[in-house]
């Protein structure tokens, strides 16, 4: 997935700020893709430059509401139907958790386990107050995101522990 792809698809629901944009990839599609502020404003202004969004309103402290246009949406229609998706995924933490049980000495590989576990943990009681918040707004567009977010976190939590558990005890 291309970060202009989901950004293209965040501004067809809705037309929105980058500010906003980077808060809605925060609360609604961090377990599937992560961007940050340094990310999102100069792909806004590419994406401008393309004729693919327009800035729709300016606002306080030099804020910009940007709307996608009809290229931005055929060109999101394209790549959501014609364009195969790479089912290779990134995950720095899958990454570290791979290595640190084959790197580390067993107790820090334990620190390392546990801190992720607690991650785990905690990104699962996130999505559930979203969760929550989106069932009490009567839905939203990113319902299907946060589900899955919710049904991975599961697996991910159980092949920390069986990965803690081949560490054996602590002693």
């Amino acid at each position: 997935m291309s970060l202009r792809h989901a950004m293209l698809g965040l501004l067809a629901v809705q037309p929105t700020t980058g500010y906003d944009l980077t808060r809605k990839f925060d609360n609604s599609l961090s377990n599937a893709w992560h961007a940050s502020h340094s990310q999102i404003y100069p792909e806004l202004g590419r994406l401008v430059d393309e004729g693919m969004i327009e800035v729709v309103a300016e606002g306080a402290r030099n804020s910009k509401t940007y709307a996608l246009t009809d290229a931005g949406r055929a060109e999101l229609r394209r790549w959501l139907v014609d364009v195969e998706p790479s089912r290779q995924q990134r995950n720095e933490s899958a990454v570290r958790m791979f290595l640190a049980p084959r790197l580390l000495e067993p107790a820090d590989a334990r620190v390392a386990l546990e801190r992720d576990l607690r991650d785990v943990l905690a990104q699962r009681a996130t999505l559930e107050e979203i969760r929550a918040a989106i069932a009490e707004a009567g839905g939203s567009p990113f319902e299907p995101a946060v589900d899955l977010g919710l049904r991975m976190s599961p697996v991910m939590e159980e092949w920390i522990r069986d990965q803690l558990a081949a560490l054996g005890d602590e002693s």
